[in-house]
């Protein structure tokens, strides 16, 4: 659950990174360091345990316009300063945070020691930075480098990277870890997670696996692997700075389940049918024949989004007549799936970047199988994944470890309402289901 920041412009990004690693606490970490460039060279803190820790390492006259902040959830070597991110090069001159699993690290590592590189920490992302340096010799650019090393990696991976060389500019890199680009007046942000830079801006670029981004505090471009331009919308995050934060309530977790009756009332709002007993999720829509004749529905998910799968699987057999069929999303990209014509896909993510769950989705459509999303996270991968598909509009998640059944519950009884209701014959039907919220009853067709 490891958190990443990065920044570039003119306020000072140390105040600014430390403040976004706060916002990132909700999410678990073990320890937590900085980067930033001071007078042509990298400074950096790192320390273990709470942020706290790092912050009494904090020089009140520290200042700089580039920065890289990281908090770390121990999985290479165990919780000492030394395994803390960020981690350098031999030279100091590039500091580097990762997200992710380095699958080939070893054989880089030992190939790396072989030319003469040394390494301080266990972790599997120290290799990196040292990859970056070996690619510099001969006088190649820090982004042609950047690149090099990043086509030798196998695995996982959310970057970003900083060189005394190069100031004038922050590189980041997503390959199945979440990573976007915040948008500002004269500064570009790099977050693994919106809340970290929402008190600065709410424009953001979605990273997809494979891309790369250079930016300036003026500027942002986004490369493929292929180092081919790509144009990439921006997003305008809707839930705000105070959404985030605790209300008066001991933690996260309590307050999230305090929110549960609203966040379902946010959830159905504008969708419900009330007169006619049905409901209409816009996202859908224009895939409502596929639905229709819809033969079999496959929902994949993890965790508590599995329970709401398999809530949704008893109501679209019973109130539909679909087959339905959940799968943990872990196990299905794992095993062959057998998919048959008139076979329709389900992806339940709250995050909506769920690393299994998109597995899953790519292996329905590499298959042709239609898919679809129901997430919560507006512009998640998911979301631009899936071929269609609904948010869930609760609010931003902060609390991990909590029972977030009731909201993916809640968005999986409005879907099969939609699926089933509406076929023009449940005004006349004697077999009719009922719902009831807030005291008023729902008819769901079953005809």
């Amino acid at each position: 659950m490891c958190g990443i920041v990065g920044y570039i412009g003119k306020k000072n990004a140390v105040e600014v990174g430390v403040d976004g690693l706060r916002a990132l606490q909700y999410r678990g970490y073990d320890s937590a360091g900085l980067a930033f460039l001071n007078g042509g060279k990298i400074v950096s803190a790192r320390a273990v345990g709470k942020i706290e820790n790092l912050e009494e390492r904090i020089d009140p006259s520290w200042n700089s316009g580039l920065g890289i902040f990281h908090t770390r959830w121990a999985t290479h070597g165990g919780v000492t300063e030394q395994n803390a991110h960020p981690h350098s090069d031999c030279s100091g001159d590039i500091s580097l945070c990762h997200n992710g699993i380095i699958e080939n690290f070893k054989e880089l590592k030992e190939g790396l020691i072989i030319k003469g590189h040394s390494f301080t920490s266990e972790t599997d992302s120290e290799v990196i930075p040292h990859l970056i340096e070996e690619e510099m010799k001969g006088n190649v650019s820090f982004q042609d480098a950047f690149f090099g090393a990043l086509s030798k990696i196998k695995g996982t991976y959310g970057i970003v990277v900083v060189s005394a060389k190069n100031p004038d500019v922050l590189l980041a890199a997503r390959n199945f870890s979440p990573l976007l680009v915040g948008i500002g007046e004269g500064e570009r942000f790099v977050a693994s997670d919106a809340s970290a830079i929402l008190r600065h801006t709410p424009q953001v670029v979605y990273l997809d696996d494979g891309e790369v981004a250079i930016l300036t505090s003026s500027s942002h471009s986004i490369y493929d692997r292929s180092r081919v331009l790509r144009k990439k919308p921006e997003h305008t995050i809707e839930w705000s700075v105070e959404e985030a934060k605790k209300g008066g309530y001991a933690h996260f977790m309590e307050k999230e389940i305090h929110e549960e009756p609203e966040a379902i009332e946010n959830s159905i709002r504008g969708r419900m049918i009330l007169r006619e007993g049905m409901a209409k999720l816009g996202g859908i829509q224009a895939k409502e024949e596929i639905l229709r004749s819809a033969k079999r529905i496959l929902i994949s998910a993890c965790g508590t989004a599995y329970f709401a799968g398999r809530v949704g699987e008893y109501m679209l057999e019973e109130y539909a007549g679909i087959p339905t069929e959940v799968d943990i999303a872990s196990e299905f990209r794992y095993r062959k799936p057998v998919f048959r014509e008139g076979d329709v896909f389900f992806a339940i993510s709250q995050s909506g970047e769920t690393a299994d769950t998109l597995a899953a989705i790519r292996e329905a459509k590499e298959k042709g199988v239609p898919t679809f999303g129901i997430v919560n996270v507006v512009g998640s991968t998911i979301a631009r994944e899936t071929d269609a598909g609904v948010y869930q509009h609760v609010g931003p998640r902060l609390a991990l470890p909590r029972p977030r059944r009731l909201r993916p519950k809640s968005r999986f009884w409005r879907l099969c309402l939609c699926i089933s209701a509406g076929c023009g014959r449940c005004h006349s039907s004697p077999a009719s289901g009922f719902y009831t919220i807030s005291g008023r009853f729902l008819h769901i067709c079953v005809a």
